[in-house]
């Protein structure tokens, strides 16, 4: 019970900071003003591990290559803690399993992602329903915008449904190859003998 609680723990610890991380990256990459009081929140959540590794690792292409880096670190960091803590003995000296747990983090931020486009879209429809103007609008606009434009004719009666179709595409993006890609990586994890 308590081995099941720390692996809780880990990973929802872990998976809150990665989303804070990319929300972070993809701030930047929407050039939204650092003014806004989320992204004060999220810049004061995450310049500690931040600037320090981006003094070592620079943008490349105008991208913050330090953000993504560490969302990527912590999102292994969680996945090697909790398979240590689980019942499986996992060869961690096996070049082939750290292979293996690379491609799980970088799923993981792939996921991760589409769990903070989810969210900016529900917040984003709910909003335009009670607040419209408020505050926010304007960065999950700019957040939703590029992934909204494709299903921007998916109007009937004056709704715009592009929103109930977005999420629907993600959910089974989720569904299905993220989970078969997980569930390969996770099976070709060798024992330690």
């Amino acid at each position: 019970m308590l081995v099941q609680t720390l692996q809780f723990l880990i990973r929802t610890i872990s998976d809150l900071f990665v989303l804070v991380l990319l929300l972070r990256f993809y701030l930047q990459v929407a050039r939204i003003p650092f003014r806004h009081p989320l992204a004060q929140f999220v810049m004061a959540c995450t310049n500690w591990l931040v600037l320090p590794v981006r003094r070592v690792l620079p943008s490349v292409r105008g991208y913050d290559s330090a953000t993504i880096a560490c969302a990527w670190l912590a999102s292994l960091l969680a996945i090697v803690a909790i398979l240590l803590l689980g019942p499986m003995p996992y060869s961690f000296a096996s070049p082939h399993n750290w292979l293996m747990l690379t491609l799980l983090a970088v799923l993981t931020l792939f996921s991760q992602s589409l769990y903070l486009l989810m969210g900016a879209v529900l917040v984003q429809a709910i909003m335009s329903w009670v607040n419209p103007y408020n505050g926010l609008a304007p960065i999950l606009s700019a957040l939703t915008r590029p992934f909204l434009a494709p299903f921007a004719r998916a109007r009937v009666g004056g709704v715009d449904l592009s929103p109930l179709v977005l999420l629907l595409i993600v959910q089974v993006i989720l569904m299905l190859p993220v989970r078969v890609l997980e569930g390969t990586f996770l099976s070709q994890l060798q024992l330690a003998l």
